[in-house]
């Protein structure tokens, strides 16, 4: 038994996918199917019951969960201790987060985190916020900074960072077909509408749409929230986008805010696993808060 494949379990513990956990940890399905043999024969249990479409832990693996944990953690803590640097920690973070969020909430968690500990290395992943959740459950980031969801899963920590108002968004200068839309109170029903793709802002547009018992024309369903301004500004249709968005957006002079529509804000918080907790660098970064 020794470190590495007691992390692997842990991984695999948490996914409860070969594919997933083979990815994520850098290693083939058959290689991994290999350590999981081992560890089984080793204590002479079965740890998963597995078959063609599905795997589940067993009582020995969830009873091992937290030996393994302990045992990592406290191997991790020893490494960091015996370092010639055991005041400096060491390690790496992987971070996601949207472009957005990469210039206005990033930079203020970094630059502490940083002055604490500058030896941790700092890989910065951009995307989609839609993606966020998925990435840290998968293990492709330690880390996200990322809108809470409708439901959250209690394999996650949540940390809340910020409220983020939402807007709805028409063009400074429409073109004629929208502007006959717009004079004399907006025509909802007509508008073409740009919103994102998926996610909690996606949820908080549909809830709008409900609220105001429309169903609109749907002109783009944009992956990530900074297009949405572009395409607004450019007389495409109405936008609905998050306010740190639309200001922070090179077209913000463009658009236009209908102050009198009300869409419920979003929460912006620090998101990862629970079984991590533990481990060094993301108990440091935890810690911050």
């Amino acid at each position: 038994m020794n470190i590495k494949n007691l992390q692997l379990f842990i991984h695999l513990s948490d996914s409860l996918s070969f594919h997933q956990t083979a990815q994520a940890m850098h290693i083939s399905p058959s290689a991994l199917s290999r350590v999981i043999q081992r560890l089984e024969q080793e204590l002479g249990q079965s740890l998963f019951r597995r078959d063609n479409r599905s795997v589940e832990l067993t009582i020995a693996g969830k009873k091992l969960i937290p030996v393994a944990t302990t045992i990592i953690s406290n191997w991790l803590s020893l490494k960091i201790e015996l370092n010639s640097n055991s005041s400096l920690l060491q390690g790496k973070l992987k971070i996601f987060c949207s472009v957005t969020a990469s210039y206005s909430h990033l930079p203020s968690i970094l630059t502490a985190f940083r002055h604490r500990y500058p030896q941790i290395e700092i890989q910065l992943l951009t995307g989609d916020s839609a993606l966020a959740i998925d990435k840290v459950l998968n293990g492709e980031v330690d880390v996200a900074i990322t809108a809470k969801p409708e439901h959250l899963s209690n394999k996650l920590t949540y940390i809340e960072l910020d409220h983020i108002p939402m807007s709805v968004i028409s063009p400074a200068i429409s073109p004629p077909a929208i502007q006959q839309l717009l004079n004399d109170g907006p025509n909802w029903q007509a508008l073409p509408f740009i919103v994102a793709e998926s996610g909690p802002a996606r949820s908080r547009a549909n809830t709008w749409f409900k609220d105001k018992k429309i169903t609109p024309p749907i002109y783009a369903q944009i992956s990530g929230h900074e297009a949405i301004v572009s395409m607004v500004a450019l007389g495409c249709g109405i936008g609905i986008a998050p306010d740190i968005v639309i200001n922070n957006s090179p077209m913000s002079d463009k658009v236009q805010r209908f102050p009198a529509e009300f869409i419920a804000p979003l929460s912006l918080g620090l998101c990862c696993k629970q079984s991590r907790h533990q481990e060094s660098v993301l108990k440091a970064l935890l810690q911050l808060f």
